[in-house]
């Protein structure tokens, strides 16, 4: 498996620093395509149509971001996989980063905030939101900063916290009712 997720990994990267206007792109993506979602779930709490249900989903966006993060940090306890330039599967055209592989906290955030939106039914924002984070992963391999799996073990890792916070954070309870009426 291991040869797979590497030969997958270095075909992606191999296209990277062959045309610097590509390179330019890919890195601003990869680098503000997280805090532009994060700012995108923000600025909807002031549309003119944001109910408090709609006011539900931003709250659990941001609760499955955090929560999500908060796996990773628990997951690279135990797994503590080397970079894939480490490895001379990859060539980097970014600078390096001192953290671990796996999970790519990247994936996770941006497959986090997808899928709030999703398993709380507004499929429309939700699939919008997935290309993004589908764009964001790709970027993280593109760049050579982690294997195909660790964007698929965040966007796992996104998920799962999705569906916890929609388990644990009920639409018209109290909170929720405090939370989404604020400003």
């Amino acid at each position: 498996m291991f040869e797979f997720d590497a030969a997958m990994t270095a075909w992606i990267n191999n296209w990277a620093g062959q045309a610097p206007a590509i390179d330019a792109v890919v890195i601003g993506i990869s680098t503000a395509g997280v805090p532009l979602m994060v700012l995108a779930v923000a600025l909807q709490w002031w549309l003119p149509r944001a109910d408090t249900a709609i006011r539900h989903v931003l709250i659990a966006a941001g609760l499955s971001f955090l929560l999500g993060l908060g796996i990773n940090q628990l997951i690279l306890l135990f797994i503590q996989r080397a970079r894939p330039y480490e490895a001379d599967v990859t060539h980097l055209i970014i600078d390096r980063t001192v953290d671990f592989s796996f999970p790519s906290d990247h994936a996770t955030a941006s497959f986090a905030i997808a899928a709030a939106f999703l398993v709380h039914g507004l499929s429309r924002r939700g699939f919008w939101f997935l290309a993004v984070a589908l764009l964001i992963g790709l970027s993280r391999v593109y760049l050579g900063t982690h294997y195909v799996s660790d964007i698929l073990g965040g966007a796992a890792t996104g998920f799962l916290a999705a569906a916890v916070v929609r388990l644990a954070y009920r639409e018209n309870t109290r909170l929720d009712r405090l939370v989404t009426g604020i400003f």
